[in-house]
């Protein structure tokens, strides 16, 4: 799995912006000074989230971004999709095609399986963070510890 730079810095400046009492808006240099981020790369991840619905901007001299929902309403998930996401098998495969067009093993593929179950586990574990929880400072993730059985469920 492959955090992406956008979508390690687009959690932060929406953290940013959940930290926000009373869902007041903040302007964009405010972030990029907090996040040691370029106004130029904020407004563009900022943007980015807007197009998908979970922050708006603000106009006027107090004008800025802010959260569309309560940020218990927001989860990790829904933020990583709008920001690019944790690719999925389809994708994965499709980057190593080799000097094919299409990978070889298409259609009959042994590790597809793996990378649906890996993409499958990591968005289901983001789809259930909420904002809200990263704000606690008390974000436990806990991991499943797999038993033969469960990891015949897993991949079966």
């Amino acid at each position: 799995m492959k955090i992406t730079a956008q979508e390690e810095y687009g959690l932060r400046c929406i953290i940013q912006l959940a930290k926000q009492k009373d869902g007041e808006p903040l302007m964009v240099r405010d972030i990029a000074d907090r996040e040691g981020l370029s106004i130029a790369y904020v407004e563009k991840i900022l943007w980015t989230l807007s197009r998908s619905g979970i922050i708006e901007s603000v106009r006027g001299p107090k004008g800025g971004y802010r959260l569309t929902r309560p940020c218990s309403e927001i989860f990790i998930g829904e933020v990583m999709r709008a920001l690019g996401g944790i690719p999925s098998s389809e994708e994965i495969c499709g980057q190593f095609t080799g000097n094919h067009e299409t990978c070889v093993h298409h259609g009959a593929c042994d590790l597809e399986p793996v990378w649906a179950s890996i993409t499958d586990f990591v968005n289901s574990v983001f789809d259930r963070i909420p904002l809200s929880q990263l704000l606690q400072g008390k974000l436990e993730v806990k991991m499943v510890q797999l038993t033969p059985k469960s990891q015949a469920n897993l991949v079966g």
